[in-house]
This record gives structure tokens, sequence and C-alpha cells, in this order.
């Protein structure tokens, strides 16, 4: 589709500074803008680009002043907030893009099953027995729905995800290509030979409402009970909760974070990347976790760790510094042994 400057600017409550007309029907990042495309400007780190940039509409804050000439061909929205605008014409663009509702063929849906209204169903899914679906679900090529799934209002499940059965998906969850909701928890006995035994794992996961889980990540059913992803979580790629794990409200984690089984993470908790958290933990609300941290005892009040075992992480750079210093201080130190060799030895000679 195609919008022009007058009409992005009314959308954003912004002001057009250039030509009304201007027209746009693409986004661009500001150093690959190019004519017809739309890009914006809010870090100053890229201010350089906007004297130079191709797009045909930048939308800037309203405090921009331009150090130079800008490119003729130029115009310019002012709001705000540029960041924040720029994403509501994200989700605006995304919206406007959505899959047309329909089921395509071929595709299996249990005559047990409830749809909603308007539903997206891509060919090849498979909708098992008593799943339920609300309104406006999109389900891509390939899904797997297990017996009993439940999915709520407005949920997006990206192609090649498989939700084993009996498990809880919300409103307004995005589930990313590859994931795994509801897969067996790691749960094996050795029996008197020493073989180990599997376990049965009877529970499901519970995923609520405004959850976005990313590609290929796992979330393992619990053993009895619910593993619980609770409301608004965001799960980056490669992600592994293990079976009757809790993350409560709003808790956000990067690439590559393992949680193993029973651990209970806290509202508002920040996890970076390839952080490794052990079972049976709990992690207090509003903790921050460096990238590549180990946490491998409970976190009873809220602070930024780092390090594994992970520690405040203002102690761990101090910490940090003294280990860089290390091979200077056994050098100084061997240094230091060979003086006392020498003085005892003159000593003794004396």
């Amino acid at each position: 589709m195609e919008f022009t400057a007058e009409q992005i600017a009314g959308l954003l409550q912004g002001t057009v500074d250039g030509n009304p007309s201007a027209s746009v029907k693409a986004l661009a990042k500001i150093e690959e803008g190019s004519n017809g495309t739309l890009s914006f400007l809010s870090n100053p780190k890229y201010e350089e680009f906007i004297y130079t940039t191709g797009s045909s509409i930048c939308i800037v804050n309203k405090t921009f002043q331009a150090a130079r000439s800008l490119p003729s061909s130029l115009t310019l929205i002012r709001v705000e907030d540029a960041y924040a605008c720029f994403a509501k014409l994200l989700e605006l663009y995304n919206s406007i893009n959505q899959k047309e509702p329909t089921i395509e063929q071929p595709s299996f849906i249990h005559e047990t099953a409830t749809i909603g209204k308007d539903p997206y169903i891509g060919a090849f899914a498979y909708v098992g027995k008593n799943v339920r679906l609300g309104n406006n679900v999109q389900i891509y090529p390939h899904v797997v729905l297990g017996d009993n799934v439940q999915i709520g209002d407005n949920t997006i499940i990206y192609a090649h995800v498989s939700i084993y059965a009996d498990c809880i998906v919300g409103s307004r969850v995005i589930i990313h290509s590859g994931a795994v909701v509801g897969s067996d928890g790691f749960g094996f006995a050795p029996d008197e030979n020493r073989v180990y035994q599997k376990i049965p794992q009877i529970g499901n996961v519970v995923i609520e409402d405004d959850v976005e889980i990313g590609a290929n990540s796992t979330i393992d059913r619990a053993t009895m009970g619910s593993t619980y992803i609770r409301k608004g979580v965001k799960i980056d790629n490669l992600c592994q909760i293990a079976h009757n794990v809790d993350v409560d409200e709003h808790t956000a984690m990067a690439a590559q974070v393992g949680i193993a089984g029973s651990a209970k993470i806290g509202k508002y908790v920040m996890i970076g990347g390839q952080t490794g958290i052990a079972g049976h933990l709990h992690i207090a609300d509003e903790t921050k976790i460096v990238a590549q941290s180990g946490i491998s005892a409970t976190i009873k009040k809220a602070d930024t760790l780092m390090g594994s075992p992970a520690f405040n992480h203002n102690d761990y750079k101090r910490s940090y510094l003294g280990f860089r210093k290390l091979p200077y201080i056994l050098t100084k130190i061997y240094e230091f042994e060979k003086q006392i060799k020498e003085l005892t030895k003159n000593n003794t000679n004396d």
C-alpha cells in the first residue's frame, strides 16, 4: 500500500516539514533508504545518514535541527518520539500484511475441534481432537496442534510449530517457527541396574496472554501440574524451559537461555543470552542477569548478577580486574622468591 506524508503525519499526530504529497510504499533503515521508502531517526549516532539518505520521508523528533542541508527529495515528519512512532507504523504495516481468513487445503481438522471466527489455517496444518481455537487465530502451514489444545483470540502460530496435547495458549500470543510447546520434561530415574527408566510426564504447559516465543525454543510439559509462562513474557530464539518451571509476568530472556526443572523466575526479570539457571531455584523480581552467567543458588533480593557462579556485577568487575593482573602478580612472586633465596644464601655464607 502507498501512503503520503500527510496521511502518515495524521496517524502519528505529527507535522510535515516538506512535501505533504510525498509518498512511500516500503520501510527502510535510514542508511539504506531509496526513493519511495520511509525511515526514521532517533539515535544521534545515525544523524550523519539523514544528509545522504535516499528515503522519501523520514520521521524525526520535533527537536531535531539539521546541521547542514538535507536532500531536496526528503520530507520530514516531526513527532514527539520518533522511535515510538516508527514502532507504531511497523505494527500497522504488520497488521496490513496479515493473512486473510481462510482454511487452506490440504489440512486436517478433527470433527470435534472448535474454530472461532475468521481463522487462517495454512496448508498441511494438523488440528487434533477437541482443540479450541479463538477468534482471528492464525495457524501457519505444518503446525501441529495436539488433542485438547486451547488457543486464545488473535494468537499467531507460525510454520512448523508443534504444541503437544493438553497445552493452553492465551490471547495475542506469538509463537515463531520451529518452537515446541509441551514436549516431555527430562525425567529419568535409574533402576537397580543403573539403567535409566523414563518417568511419565503427564502435566501440560500454560502460556498466558501477550507472550512471544522465539524460533526453535522449547518449553517442556510438567511432570505433574503445569509449566507456566505468565502474562507478557518475552522469550528469544533457541531457549530451553524445562518441566515445572514458572516464569512470572513480563520477564524477558535472550537467546540460548536454559532454565532447569522447577525453577521459579520472578516478575520483570531480564536474563542475558546463554545464561544457565539451575533447577529448583527462585529468582527475585526485577533481577538482571548478564549474558553467559550461571545461576547456582536462589536469588532472594533483586540485583544485577554476572559470572559463573554469578554474583553482583560490580564485585565481579573488580574481581576480574584482579584476575587479569594474575600473570603480572605471579611474575612478581617468582621474582620475590628468587630474591629471597639469594638473600638467604648470602646470609648463610656470611
